[in-house]
């Protein structure tokens, strides 16, 4: 089977795939040149010879340097606007003919006849597959744009920049699915199709239309890239066998789709072998294995998720370095980045800390690569962007190809942030046919986009993992990507840029330095730490390096990380242990010491707590020195030419500033990193900010660090700073720019917690005070003022001591719930169930927000819960909106689905919410967004009459912000900006009134990440746990559930004649097991579980009796378990266990990991399973789910697609 598989990747139909893709368009591109001959050849030479090397960091000569052409020059008369909203940061200044008339050409159009291209994005975030396919998807629907071609989206993602109103000219919440999207394709008949800027999902989806014969059959383009390209770059054993006819070495492996297979390609490498997967993103289903059991199982969960896996021999320890490709369909190459990680190879580029311009590499080391990428790249045809993965030994010159995105990728914008180069934005213009010469580089305005960035500066990735929000999960990082988020931050020196990244990554991270809890005090233990990569292991470093005198050979020995990173480190410690000598004070320390630490990147805290004094005295004594950051540009050029770019950063290392300050603008604080309870909903609630206040005339400047958002994007804002959102950072910003006021209130929890802080030194913070901020956040305090305004709560009391806890939790009776201040998606939130758990839940809450308290308040079962999401101004609620929850209250906000209209409220419930919202708006003084989760539970003395009980409340916007706002049709984010700032408030209205009349339904699901997390429980409760969301609409709750469930990734209806699951507790009700057992049984689906007392439950009496047959799996066994699993023909899993277990033993959190481990569609919440099968029954056909007897209903797409405008035109 190998052998066969081999001689047909080496067949002449792929070499014949291979030519016809590396043509890419270049048949439909028109001949006619824009430039002249002459200077159009020097162009292309340039493009793909010039050595654009990055290794130093002062740059090379421009393109049109290299040409001998002059340095640009503004022209005032060629001065115009490029950009969706015409943004002066945005501004073109033309400096020769040529280029200026193939510029304006590409703005107007396309070189190929399409005037309607489908854009297909990414579906729900998720580890793996985040907000950077918002940022490239949306440069690439303003590119398309700016060509006056009609664009066409599909994404679920709601939350996203790209799925508003302002971009595409129809949007689509469907689910990303080749079924769906072949439905959206007859009805909407586009020319072209863009398969590069929607990640893996995207893809795969446009190899499988083309296998269908969707795209042949409705005479459907693939712009950039061809579909055989992104075969060939997919499949593992045809890539290979592809590089291999260039001279490309590749590692030794074998592609194979069995286990047996996998064993005997092992035996034949040699063990350690890597794992990796086909089709899958962010190294989902692969890992090393050192011996046969460890590969039988690897082996076993990998082919469960996707259908082909490469064995590989083991490089572990060789550098792993990565490079960012641009070629257009005349064969023009540039390299835009080249990045290297810090880690050696081993760890998920993703999970790995970069740099970029890599910084250990020789001059002859970085050619190769270079060289090596554009002939990779050339030979499988890629027309657009291309990011190539390289393992280079560190002792010689032998490297070896690790893999190839024919797409846009993390990484992508990664390189797009770090250079300035617009990577998505030029890709999907080549995707119309025009070459690299003729585009410009719209941040720069001043250079060709065949023109190889340089910096001046570094850059550093570091990842944000969430890990400790999951029980039962290694915190070890390998080969499959754990990660949530990623921060880049930019520095003159290695040094001052690693800290800033540090800090980025979250608030209690000081910099560089050892953390309390991770300190092992035997050195064996130290050694593991090290020797073996964890999420903390940068820690680990510190504290061998400052606290146990490790020394760089000894630490290079045990992390193989190259020396020169860690010589850096030892910088960085230098500066540590000089700052910490008993003998320095503040006073004493004098100007040159502090400008030295500084420059190392040490933050104000942290010299504070080296000198142990105070974060705002450092700051006094260096602005009495005179000591302050110097604002400077990304230009591309390395500050060779003029480069009028808004792209700013903060460093210490510079004399002197890039930028007059002069426009006194109105300063957004962004999100931050993405991680969980704070992601893409939050950068379309800071976009949307800088768009309403441009409107008003206001200049903007948005902070974050983010490389992932929109908000970062070079044409959204008059000035961006990608720096650190920290209190220093923020406050320097403000006083340099002379900024007429802060707000902190679009960009989640980050921008809150350091509000009071800026508001008591002078910083305006605009909108609602940042002292009824802190009074909302403190549980006690929020909790006292509530009480004074009349609004119901749960019975609560501040804690005193763990005896006054016992005592109140005996008083009202177990549970009870924990609720710490200040923190994100419900970080150590817990249900206690008796005292022992109390205590446990209590001591994680303290050490979670030491300096703020924690309440413990009454739990209430088997309550709904409902969201108001409202915009206020002083004091006077102006708009709202009420959206219900399916799951029983006790599952966090973030992780429940959200009903919009409410389908079970009556209005005088939503008359009683809205008069809640009022008091609290009033009562707060708002001026701008807020949240409130509100419980509603039944009163058994007036049934009509539900109790109300508010139990949270933000004084900012909600991630569900984007999701009403679109529902609604009335963006809640540009109301509270208004409200925020005072100007064009706008009238109140209550968009709620008449919900019950509204003729279609809105449902908001959550998107897990479980497969990504092994050993994971994949249950819901009172702390958050999703990665992302999706929501669509439908003319029911019940159709718009189940399509919202379908666009959820790893979901999909069960296959009729296959077994449905299903696992209970004694907490589970006996009615909703039974209701869906009998619904499926019902339309022909075996109903199997695990115990003869569920199966007796389910026989029960009446007409929901159903046989269920018991099936016991031996989940300890992983060999065995697999073959178990697939001979009972399991197609979907039902756990509607409501403990959470706290020992993998539990028979329920088996049963849910098998489904998750076996990629089995998973349904873990009773109400949830109830709604789905309501949403079965409600379907044609009564309780059919597929094509089955005489039943015709499709279980791919069982609900027909609309626009999204369709929907909202049905309103009356």
């Amino acid at each position: 089977m190998l052998s066969a598989r081999l001689s047909i990747a080496k067949s002449a139909s792929v070499s014949a795939g291979l030519a016809a893709a590396r043509s890419g368009r270049s048949l439909a591109v028109k001949t006619a040149s824009i430039l002249g001959q002459q200077q159009k050849q020097n162009l292309s030479h340039y493009c793909s010879l010039h050595n654009g090397s990055q290794q130093k960091l002062l740059g090379k000569k421009s393109a049109m340097a290299a040409l001998g052409s002059k340095p640009a020059v503004q022209l005032a008369s060629s001065q115009q606007y490029v950009g969706r909203r015409n943004f002066s940061g945005a501004r073109v200044h033309m400096s020769n003919d040529a280029v200026a008339a193939a510029s304006r050409l590409a703005r107007t159009g396309a070189k190929i006849d399409v005037k309607k291209v489908l854009v297909v994005g990414s579906g729900g975030l998720s580890i793996g597959q985040a907000g950077e396919f918002d940022y490239s998807g949306s440069q690439a629907i303003k590119a398309l744009k700016e060509s006056n071609i009609e664009t066409v989206l599909v994404n679920p993602n709601i939350a996203t920049v790209q799925t508003s109103h302002e971009l595409a000219d129809h949007v689509y919440f469907s689910p990303v699915t080749p079924q769906y999207l072949a439905q959206i394709i007859e009805k909407e008949r586009p020319d072209a199709i863009m398969l590069a800027f929607g990640g893996q999902t995207a893809l795969n989806c446009g190899v499988q239309l083309e296998k269908m014969g969707v795209l042949k059959q409705f005479n459907v383009q693939v712009l950039g890239t061809s579909v055989r390209t992104l075969e060939l770059s997919e499949d593992r054993d045809l890539f290979a066998s592809a590089l291999k006819d260039i001279g490309i070495p590749v590692a030794q492996s074998t592609a194979v789709d069995t286990v047996q297979d996998a064993l005997a390609a092992a035996e034949e490498i040699g063990y350690p072998v890597i794992v990796r997967s086909a089709y899958a993103l962010g190294g989902l289903g692969s890992g090393f294995a050192a011996n046969e059991s460890e590969l039988h199982s690897l082996a076993n969960q990998s082919l469960s998720l996707c259908p082909q896996i490469l064995v590989e021999k083991s490089m572990r320890g060789w550098k792993e370095v990565e490079y960012e490709v641009v070629r257009d369909a005349q064969d023009n190459c540039v390299t835009v980045c080249n990045m290297e990680n810090f880690d050696p190879l081993g760890i998920h580029t993703g999970d790995s800390i970069v740099v970029a311009p890599s910084q250990t590499l020789s001059d002859e080391e970085y050619h190769m690569l270079r060289t090596a990428a554009i002939k990779i790249v050339r030979h499988m045809g890629v027309v657009g962007e291309c990011n190539v993965q390289y393992a280079l030994n560190p002792h010689s010159l032998e490297y070896c190809v690790i893999e190839m995105n024919a797409r846009l990728s993390r990484s992508s914008a990664l390189a797009s942030k770090a250079t300035g180069y617009p990577l998505a934005f030029v890709a999907a213009k080549i995707g119309l046919g025009w070459t690299l010469p003729e585009l410009q580089n719209s941040v720069t305005t001043t250079t060709t986009a065949c023109f190889e960035p340089s910096l001046d500066y570094i850059v550093t990735k570091i990842p944000r993992w969430d890990l400790s929000k999951f029980n039962h999960v290694s915190r070890d990082i390998g080969s499959c990507m754990k990660s949530v988020g990623e921060v880049m931050a930019i520095g003159r020196t290695f040094e001052e840029s690693l800290q800033k990244a540090i800090r980025s990554v979250d608030p209690s991270f000081a910099g560089f330095g050892p953390l309390a809890e991770f300190m092992p005090q035997e050195e064996s233990e130290l050694d593991e730490m090290l020797r073996s990569p964890t999420d903390r292991r940068l820690f680990y470093l510190a504290y061998a390096m400052m606290e146990r005198g490790y020394s760089v050979e000894r630490l290079h020995e045990l992390t193989r990380i190259d020396r020169w990173f860690l010589y850096k480190l030892e910088n960085i410690c230098n500066v540590h242990h000089a700052l910490k000598d008993p003998h320095k004070t503040l006073q004493n320390l004098g100007r040159a010491q502090l400008e030295t630490a500084k420059r190392t990147g040490f933050s104000d805290a942290q010299i504070a707590k080296l000198l142990s004094t105070t974060e705002d005295a450092v700051r006094a004594e260096r602005n009495k020195l005179g000591l302050r950051p110097f604002a400077k540009r990304i230009d591309t050029l390395a500050g060779e030419f003029p480069a009028p770019t808004n792209y700013l950063y903060t460093t210490y290392n510079a004399s002197t500033d890039d930028v007059t300050f002069n426009e006194h603008g109105t300063m957004v604080l962004g999100s931050g990193v993405y991680r969980i309870g704070s992601s893409v909903e939050f950068d379309w609630c800071g976009v949307s900010a800088i768009r309403a206040l441009r409107q008003l005339g206001h200049k903007t400047i948005m902070v974050n660090y983010n490389p992932e958002t929109v908000s970062t994007d070079f044409d959204e804002c008059d000035r961006l700073y990608f720096d650190e959102l920290s209190y220093e950072r923020v406050r320097d910003i403000y006083e340099m720019e002379k900024a007429g006021g802060v707000i902190v209130s679009v960009g989640g929890q980050l921008p809150q917690n350091i509000a009071l802080r800026l508001h008591q030194n002078n910083v305006r913070v605009l909108g609602t005070s940042p002292e009824k901020i802190d009074a909302a956040e403190d549980r006690h305090r929020f909790s006292q003022i509530l009480d004074q305004i009349g609004v119901d709560q749960p019975a609560w009391k501040e804690l005193v001591s763990v005896e006054d806890a016992e005592q109140f939790a005996d008083s009202v009776g177990y549970p009870v719930l924990i609720r710490p201040s200040y923190v994100l998606s419900g970080a150590a939130m817990n249900v206690a169930y008796d005292a022992a758990s109390l205590r446990n839940h209590l001591q994680l809450a303290a050490s979670v927000s030491p300096e703020h308290p924690v309440v413990v308040t009454k739990f209430i079962r088997g309550a709904r819960e409902l969201d108001i999401d409202a915009v206020a101004y002083q004091g006077q609620l102006i708009k709202h909106a009420v959206s219900e929850h399916i799951e029983d209250a006790g599952v966090h906000s973030g992780d429940a689905s959200l009903i919009l209209p409410p389908a079970n409220l009556s209005a005088a419930v939503l008359q009683r919410v809205k008069e809640i919202g009022g008091k609290v708006a009033k009562a707060f003084e708002i001026s701008g967004p807020f949240n409130m989760q509100i419980i509603m539970q039944r009163n058994e003395e007036t049934p009509d009459h539900p109790d109300l009980k508010v139990i949270e409340c933000n004084l900012r916007a909600s991630r569900s912000f984007p999701f009403v706002s679109k529902v609604a049709d009335s963006n809640f984010v540009d109301a509270a900006t208004r409200a925020i700032v005072g100007e064009g408030v706008p009238q109140p209205v209550d968009l709620m009134q008449d919900a019950a009349k509204w003729p279609y339904t809105a449902i908001k699901v959550p998107q897990f990440s479980w497969t990504r997390l092994a050993g994971a429980d994949p249950f819901l409760g009172v702390e958050m746990s999703s990665t992302g969301e999706v929501a669509c609409f439908g003319k029911t709750p019940a159709e718009a559930y189940l399509v919202s469930l379908l666009s959820t990734n790893g979901f999909r209806l069960p296959v009729p004649g296959k077994s449905v699951y299903i696992g209970v507790d004694d907490l589970t009700e006996p009615r909703i097991a039974r209701k869906v057992a009998h619904h499926f049984a019902s339309a022909g689906y075996p109903v199997l579980t695990d115990s003869k007392e569920t199966a007796q439950m389910l026989a029960g009496n009446g007409d929901c009796s159903v046989d269920a047959k018991v099936v016991k799996f031996d989940y300890e066994n992983r060999r065995t378990l697999r073959d178990e699993v697939f001979d009972s023909n399991i197609d979907l899993v039902v756990n509607l266990a409501k403990h959470r277990p706290s020992a993998k033993t539990n028979t329920n959190y088996a049963m849910r990991r098998m489904a998750v481990d076996f990629g089995i569609p998973l349904v873990n919440d009773q109400r949830c399973a109830e709604m789905l099968v309501d949403a079965l029954q409600a379907l044609p056909n009564g309780a059919a789910t597929a094509l089955y007897g005489s039943q015709k209903l499709n279980i791919q797409t069982p609900v027909d697609v609309k626009r999204w405008q369709q929907y909202l035109d049905m309103k009356p």
